[in-house]
């Protein structure tokens, strides 16, 4: 049986989708879920749809029972994570999980970004448990820019913090696609995958692809972290997502987010979905 946690979710959902699509029996996958009417069509499917709180070990006992292979995918409340995330892995270490894969960040080890302390906890955490494990340390997300175009489509100006620093991101397709590959393959245990894009682009670059396919003049403005901070502020994001974001262009800057490992490419066996492909299925909306 294989479990994926957070199945609602985008990477989740995706996920789930990737198993399909490889010859894996619906009722041998396992959807565990906050709220288990929003995975309704994955039940119509014959998924096994059972709930799961990270906040509540019961569930989790529940929803991890035979299972063999988990996929655990990081949780969204910033702050909270690590006490989520040990309470799934001892919850699989009852149940025997025979692997536990782990959607970290690029560069976790050696990240500076705030963003990758709670990646970094959860992975010594996994490591404490003896369970064997594979971590996926994903890069960017491509969404994370070409779902919000629409400020530098009527600016003319990107604006960041990023600097000259390369970003090695893929879709969340490719990830979902590489953490399925895994989950249904061999001799994963006790590797760590550096996941990112085949090709790694600065934020200049992103304008270029969006000022050739708009046929606009689309600039890269490169900010400092507090000013960026700020105007993300001004745009409405909430101020400590807003410092997060603008942290983590600091560390594109360094280059915490960039990779040529190939880790990506070789488990999904095929290309990454490239920038200009993004962008053009982006703007075609």
């Amino acid at each position: 049986m294989i479990t994926i946690t957070g199945a609602t979710g985008r990477l989740g959902r995706l996920t789930v989708e990737a198993l399909l699509e490889r010859g894996v029996p619906a009722d041998r996958i396992v959807a565990a879920v906050r709220t288990p009417d929003k995975a309704a069509d994955l039940a119509e499917r014959g998924v096994q749809v059972r709930r799961a709180d990270y906040d509540e070990p019961k569930t989790l006992a529940a929803a991890l029972a035979g299972t063999t292979r988990l996929l655990l995918v990081s949780g969204s409340e910033v702050g909270r994570r690590v006490p989520q995330h040990r309470n799934v892995v001892e919850a699989a270490a009852a149940a025997n999980v025979e692997l536990i894969a782990y959607t970290g960040i690029l560069n976790c080890d050696t990240s500076k970004m705030v963003l990758a302390e709670e990646h970094k906890a959860t992975e010594a955490v996994i490591r404490e448990s003896g369970l064997p494990h594979v971590f996926l340390r994903n890069g960017w997300y491509l969404e994370n820019y070409t779902e919000n175009l629409a400020p530098a489509l009527e600016s003319g100006t990107l604006i960041g913090a990023a600097g000259d620093g390369r970003i090695a991101a893929a879709t969340r397709a490719d990830y979902a696609a590489a953490a399925a590959a895994v989950l249904t393959g061999d001799g994963h245990a006790g590797k760590t995958y550096e996941l990112g894009g085949d090709t790694p682009f600065t934020m200049a670059e992103l304008a270029a692809e969006l000022s050739r396919q708009t046929g606009r003049d689309i600039a890269y403005r490169n900010m400092s972290e507090e000013e960026y901070a700020k105007a993300l502020v001004a745009a409405g994001v909430p101020e400590p997502y807003a410092k997060t974001l603008a942290d983590s262009d600091t560390g594109i800057a360094r280059g915490d987010l960039t990779t040529g490992s190939g880790h990506l490419r070789a488990l999904i066996g095929r290309p990454t979905t490239a920038l200009a492909d993004a962008v053009a299925a982006a703007l075609k909306g």
